[in-house]
């Protein structure tokens, strides 16, 4: 196996427990309040301000973050060659379709899979970094920019997908609680959307932010191999500037109601791409701060947590629907509440963690993972390439 890079991993540590910042809610809430705060009406004082903090500063960031290093990831996956890579972006993909399925309706590994099979080839044929990065960015702005048209043909009223009533709020409810067929067929037809979706939009951002984290291995950003007083100037100029492109499209969605053309759409074209500057301005700030994190025990902690990405982001998933839906507290908190959970979870994702890599090298889905691939692309798995 190769060395690992633990300024790499902690970095995937500081995205996976990022991201459930926002899945908190959508564990806890129903699915239209993920991006709408009025879902149900005027949302009081505490939620709207929780809800436009956590978009500033978490919304799509540590998605794109991970996306990033995901990108990386398939850069260094080069070496291990096209039979290797297919199958393990595919069997990627299938864990999603499981997970998707059978247990949360939010799922980003099937999209992660299947965008990683539609993009990787560009990562290997790209000629140089330049190349690399420009796609990824260009590609980005695509999405964005099919956003924005979007904004312009979608109806006025989006109906229950933004404003559900009460009828589907209890309906929301009902499934989540009984599971079974019920929740499977519902989750069938929110995939079934979440797959339009990566098709037509979403898609283009994911595999941007792919190769843009490609090309940030390639040249040896993502490697630790630019001097600190780099990462932390890189850090200062693209966190201020996305706070300043994103603070005025929160501040206008709050003041139009949280309308669903301007808030889902022309408000979040601008919140969109300062995701992206902010995911590699924290990306920048964790390798400018490498060298102090280092030396703290959390941060060696954290590394190991991104050790476990796969397990982890799967773990979150088993503690909150057992939480939730299991012992019927969704829909038994705002925001603000649901975050104080958040901790919680971590600490249960940390305990696993180092209970896990003091007795094994990897972790058990990643262990899994690996080996199916080398069975999959008829490799032994142990291969040391």
């Amino acid at each position: 196996m190769r060395p690992r890079i633990a300024t790499l991993d902690f970095a995937r540590g500081i995205a996976i427990f990022g991201i459930l910042l926002l899945n908190i809610s959508s564990f806890g809430l129903p699915k239209a309040a993920y991006l709408n705060p009025a879902y149900a009406g005027q949302p009081s004082g505490v939620d709207a301000w929780t809800w436009s903090v956590l978009d500033v500063l978490a919304q799509g960031k540590f998605l794109m973050m991970f996306a990033m290093l995901f990108g990386a990831g398939l850069h260094l996956l080069l070496p291990r060659g096209k039979a290797w890579i297919q199958s393990r972006l595919s069997l990627l993909l299938l864990c999603g379709l499981i997970h998707a399925v059978f247990f949360w309706d939010g799922d980003i590994l099937l999209s992660y899979g299947l965008i990683g099979l539609v993009f990787w080839r560009l990562v290997r044929e790209a000629k140089s970094n330049q190349t690399l990065f420009r796609t990824g960015v260009m590609l980005y702005l695509m999405g964005v920019a099919i956003l924005l048209m979007l904004g312009l043909i979608s109806k006025p009223d989006p109906g229950s997908f933004w404003n559900p009533g009460y009828a589907e709020l209890q309906y929301e409810q009902f499934w989540r609680f009984k599971g079974g067929i019920e929740a499977i067929n519902n989750r069938l037809d929110l995939l079934s959307s979440s797959l339009i979706s990566v098709a037509v939009q979403y898609g283009w951002e994911l595999g941007g932010a792919m190769l843009m984290g490609a090309s940030l291995m390639r040249s040896g950003w993502l490697k630790g191999q630019f001097n600190v007083r780099h990462y932390l100037g890189v850090a200062a100029v693209l966190l201020p500037l996305s706070w300043i492109i994103q603070i005025p499209a929160v501040a206008i969605a709050w003041h139009t109601g949280w309308d669903y053309r301007w808030s889902g759409f022309y408000l979040q074209a601008p919140r969109e791409i300062g995701a992206l500057m902010q995911a590699m301005g924290y990306l920048a700030l964790c390798y400018g701060c490498w060298p102090w994190l280092v030396k703290q025990r959390w941060a060696l902690w954290m590394s190991q947590v991104g050790r476990m990405a796969l397990t982890n982001y799967l773990l979150q998933t088993l503690i909150c629907d057992f939480f939730f839906n299991t012992l019927h507290f969704y829909q038994h908190f705002n925001r603000l509440q649901l975050l104080a959970l958040v901790p919680a979870v971590w600490l249960l994702n940390l305990t696993v963690t180092l209970c896990w890599l003091h007795y094994f090298r990897q972790g058990p889905m990643e262990w899994l993972w690996r080996q199916l691939t080398a069975k999959a692309a008829g490799e032994p798995a142990n291969s040391g390439r």
